[in-house]
C-alpha cells in the first residue's frame, strides 16, 4: 500500500544549474529513487519537480530570502509542470517575514477581462472551459515580482535565468507529465502552439523525452531582463493579447495594463496548540481550514480514536466546511464579512460540530448548503523556509491540465482557463442539485473563488511548518488531512504526507477514497477497515484514481534537533525536496 516515489532525470539537469547537486542529478539519471523527505539545518524548498526544488535551494544557498527561491522555483514549475502551472495563470503566496514578524497573503489570483459578464457564456460550459474565451487575466508574474521587490535580495534576472535555460535547452517529461498530457491529447492534438511543443511526428512526447518551449525561453529571457513591465506594458503582452483575439478571446492591453495584485491580511486561527495562517477570500482554502480544525477540535480524543471514526468525523466536518464555503466570494464584489467571521468563529464551529453523528452521515441538505459545488482544477505547490526562518507558501494554478488548451504561438506562454472557476446562471432548474451560487457569478475584474489552501503554521510564536498541496478542489481536504496527521495524530511529516486520503465535496453526497497506482508505479489506497466503517454509518464509498500532491516543511522546535528542518515533496508526483 505504500509507496516509494522514482524520477525521471536525465544528465542534462546535472549542467542546467551551476550549483545543482552533482552526486544526486548522477543518480537520478541512473534511474535511482531520489528521497521524498531530507534532513536540512539552514534552508528547504519543498516543490512538486526536484529540479525546481533544487534551483530554489541554490538561490537559498546562495544568501537568497524565501521570496528569491520563490520567484526562482515558480518559473521554473511553469516550465517544467506547463500542465499546472505558469506564466500565463495565477496564485496565491503567504510570505512570513522573520525579521518584521509578519505574515502577508499576496493574491496575484487571475481576474475577469474587462469586457466580461455575468451571462457572457449564455449557459455554454464548453466556451467556459477552454479555448480563448476561458482566459482570465494573469497575474503570476507580476505577483511575484511585487513580493521581490519588498523582500527579495538577488537580482531579479539570476532569479528567471535558469528557467530560460531549461526551456531552451529542454528538460525529461516525466511519467507524470506523461499522464497528464495523454489524458489531455485532444486537446493538444486540437491546438497548433501545444502540438509544436508536446508532440512529435503527430505523437505525445514519452516519457525522458526531451521537451522544449523556445517561444517561451525568448518570453523569459525578456522578463528575466525587463521584469514584469515586458508582460503587462510591453512587447510580450503585446503578442500574447494579439494570439488570443486571433483565437476569439477577449482579452486586451487594458486588462493586462490595469491588473492589480491584492496584499491581503492573512487569515489566523488559534487552534490545537498551534496558530495558523491561511489565504483569505477569494480562496475558500483558508476559511475552510479554520472551520474544519475549529470543529475537530472539540474532540479532546482525536490523538487516540480509531482510524476509521477519524475518518468519519473528518469527512462530517470537510462536508460542513463545503457548504459554507459556496456562501465565500472576491470581496471587492461580495459581502462576506459575516459568512467569514462565522467560519472562523470558536463558537460557530461548536454549533457546527454538533451536526456529526458518530454513528451515522447523512444527505448534503443537513449540512447547510444552498449552492452547488465549484469544481476546480490542477495546480502546483511549493514551501519554502530559508536560513532566517523566513517562509513562503505558495500555490500557483493555469486551472485545467494546460489550462485553456492554447497556447499563444508568439510567446510560447500556456494561458489559463480560470474563467471556468465562475459558477453561471443557468436556465435549466433541477431538482437534484442545488442552483448555482451568486456570489462567485462573473462580473468584469472579478476573481473567481478558489479552493488553494496555502498555509504557515506557528507555534509558541516560533516557525513551526509551511504547508499546501494541488489538486483542484481536493487541496482543501489534502491539506487538512496531512495537519491533522502531523500535529493530532502525531505521525512525522514524511508519514503524514504517504497516509492515503479521503476526499468529500458535499455535492454529489460521495466520500472518494484515495486508490490509484501513480505513475511511478506506486499504490496509495486507504485501508479496507476504514472503507468498510464509513459503508456502515451510512457514506456512499467509490474509489478514486487521483488525488492531492503536498508539499511539507517542518522545523523542530525542541530536543537536540532543534532548529532542524524537515522537507517532504510529495511522491505522488514523484518530486523530490532540496536543502542544505
Amino acid at each position: 500500500m505504500l509507496m516509494q516515489s522514482s524520477s525521471i532525470f536525465l544528465w542534462l539537469f546535472v549542467i542546467l544549474s551551476p550549483c545543482f547537486d552533482r552526486s544526486s542529478a548522477t543518480a537520478a539519471a541512473a534511474g535511482d529513487r531520489m528521497p521524498a523527505s531530507i534532513v536540512a539545518r539552514h534552508g528547504v524548498v519543498a516543490a512538486d519537480h526536484g529540479l525546481c526544488s533544487t534551483i530554489g535551494r541554490d538561490v537559498l544557498k546562495e544568501g537568497g530570502h524565501a521570496v528569491d527561491a520563490a520567484v526562482a522555483t515558480a518559473f521554473c514549475l511553469g516550465v517544467v509542470n506547463p500542465a499546472s502551472s505558469g506564466i500565463g495563470g495565477g496564485a496565491f503566496m503567504l510570505v512570513h517575514s522573520s525579521h518584521r514578524n509578519t505574515t502577508e497573503a499576496y493574491d496575484m489570483r487571475e481576474t475577469a477581462p474587462l469586457r466580461a459578464s455575468k451571462n457572457m457564456y449564455a449557459g455554454n460550459r464548453t466556451l467556459k472551459a477552454s479555448g480563448a474565451l476561458s482566459a482570465a487575466v494573469p497575474g503570476e508574474v507580476i505577483g511575484l515580482e511585487l513580493a521581490w521587490k519588498k523582500y527579495g535580495r538577488m537580482p531579479w534576472a539570476r532569479l528567471v535565468r535558469p528557467s530560460v535555460k531549461i526551456a531552451q535547452d529542454g528538460f525529461p517529461v516525466s511519467r507524470y507529465l506523461h499522464m497528464q498530457m495523454t489524458a489531455s491529447e485532444s486537446g493538444i492534438l486540437a491546438d497548433k502552439g501545444l502540438r509544436h511543443v508536446f508532440t512529435s511526428n503527430g505523437s505525445l512526447l514519452k516519457p525522458g523525452t526531451l521537451c522544449r518551449n523556445i517561444k517561451l525561453s525568448e518570453t523569459l529571457k525578456i522578463i528575466s531582463n525587463s521584469g514584469a513591465k515586458a508582460f503587462y506594458n510591453g512587447s510580450i503582452g503585446l503578442g500574447l493579447i494579439k494570439d488570443i483575439a486571433e483565437a476569439g478571446g477577449i482579452l486586451t492591453r487594458e486588462d493586462l495594463a490595469s491588473y492589480t495584485v491584492k496584499v491581503r491580511e492573512a487569515i489566523v486561527v488559534d487552534v490545537m496548540g498551534v496558530k495558523i495562517f491561511g489565504m483569505p477570500p477569494p480562496s475558500s482554502g483558508g476559511a475552510a481550514l479554520a472551520l474544519m480544525l475549529n470543529m475537530l477540535e472539540q474532540y479532546r480524543d482525536l490523538s487516540s480514536i480509531s482510524d476509521p471514526l477519524m475518518a468519519h468525523r473528518k469527512i462530517e466536518s470537510l462536508k460542513t466546511a463545503f457548504a459554507l464555503r459556496m456562501n465565500l466570494g472576491d470581496p471587492d464584489f461580495v459581502d462576506i464579512e459575516d459568512v467569514l467571521k462565522d467560519m472562523l468563529s470558536k463558537s460557530f464551529a461548536k454549533r457546527m460540530k454538533m451536526l456529526i453523528n458518530d454513528k451515522t452521515t447523512f444527505n448534503s441538505s443537513h449540512y447547510g448548503g444552498r449552492w452547488n459545488q465549484l469544481y476546480d482544477h490542477g495546480t502546483s505547490h511549493l514551501s519554502i523556509v530559508d536560513k532566517d526562518r523566513n517562509a513562503v507558501s505558495m500555490t500557483s494554478t493555469i486551472n485545467a491540465y494546460f489550462g485553456s488548451k492554447f497556447l499563444s504561438p508568439s510567446t510560447g506562454i500556456i494561458v489559463n482557463n480560470e474563467m471556468d472557476d465562475f459558477s453561471i446562471p443557468t436556465t435549466n432548474i433541477s431538482t437534484s442539485e442545488p442552483p448555482p451560487a451568486p456570489p462567485n457569478f462573473i462580473a468584469a475584474g472579478k476573481r473567481p473563488l478558489s479552493s488553494m489552501t496555502p498555509t504557515i503554521i506557528f507555534k509558541d510564536g516560533k516557525l513551526k511548518g509551511v504547508v499546501g498541496a494541488s489538486g483542484g478542489a481536493l487541496i482543501i481536504a489534502g491539506t487538512t488531512q496531512v495537519l491533522l496527521g502531523h500535529l493530532v495524530r502525531g505521525k512525522d511529516p514524511l508519514s503524514s504526507v504517504l497516509a492515503p486520503r479521503l476526499y468529500h465535496q458535499l455535492v454529489p453526497n460521495v466520500v472518494q477514497y484515495e486508490n490509484w497506482t501513480v505513475p511511478s508505479g506506486d499504490v496509495f489506497e486507504v485501508g479496507a477497515e476504514i472503507r468498510e466503517s464509513l459503508k456502515r454509518k451510512g457514506h456512499i464509498v467509490q474509489g478514486y484514481g487521483g488525488g492531492t500532491i503536498c508539499q511539507f516543511v517542518v522545523q523542530q522546535l525542541t530536543g537536540p534537533n532543534a532548529g532542524q528542518l524537515i522537507g517532504v515533496s510529495d511522491p505522488r508526483k514523484a518530486g523530490f525536496p532540496a536543502g542544505f
